[in-house]
């Protein structure tokens, strides 16, 4: 039987090792990426499996990243391996098409067993959250915080990018728009959020997990 192919995403060198070594006995490891614009680049080009990825990472965040690639690979399958343990981050990551949940600091052998059970057609939440997850996630109400929630895909990616300390003709070139329109965006976020300086839409990102710090 074939070995799985993963592509792996995080933005921290030691943790991408420590998962290459965890991994390479019983996986075939067909990239590593650290930002979650090269991420889905990197799937449509590679065709992995599965996606282990984190949700903090530069330039797109995992759950925005799962959310172009559920649209452009439905088929793939994503786990998060990341510090947040909020139930907020868990249900809105499964609700954006999530596999599996784990945290950091779940033992390697956790690891081995989610992404058996999610290769499987299996979903798998780590047990040091499931009980905090299960109420929200049964719940119909809608995981992202209302305000955040009301925000476009595309205000989202231009509130991430200026929190991370991006110029305008910086987040112009990346997400391919003009300086005006990326103007336009931001000044909307911030009506829409009630917030009225840079500082104030970076702490807002920072809460909501968009960036880390």
């Amino acid at each position: 039987m074939s070995r799985p192919r993963v592509l792996l995403a995080d933005d921290h060198t030691l943790m991408m090792e420590g998962l290459r070594k965890l991994l390479e006995g019983t996986c075939e490891l067909v990239g590593t990426v650290e930002d979650g614009l090269a991420l889905v680049d990197a799937a449509q080009r590679l065709h992995p499996d599965l996606i282990l990825l984190d949700i903090s990472m530069p330039l797109l965040n995992g759950i925005d990243a799962m959310r172009r690639l559920k649209k452009l690979m439905p088929e793939v399958k994503l786990v998060f391996l990341t510090m947040h343990a909020d139930p907020t981050f868990v249900t809105e990551a499964f609700r954006a098409g999530a596999s599996g949940y784990l945290l950091k600091r779940s033992a390697a052998s956790e690891l081995a067993l989610a992404l058996q059970e999610v290769l499987k057609g299996h979903y798998y939440v780590s047990p040091l959250i499931a009980k905090d997850v299960l109420h929200p996630l049964l719940a119909p109400s809608p995981g992202l915080p209302p305000k955040l929630g009301e925000l476009s895909p595309r205000q989202r990616e231009v509130l991430q990018l200026v929190a991370e300390g991006r110029s305008i003709k910086e987040i112009a070139g990346l997400l391919k728009i003009s300086s005006k329109t990326v103007e336009f965006h931001k000044s909307r976020i911030m009506a829409q959020l009630d917030l009225h300086t840079t500082a104030e839409l970076t702490k807002y990102a920072i809460t909501h997990g968009l960036v880390s710090l």
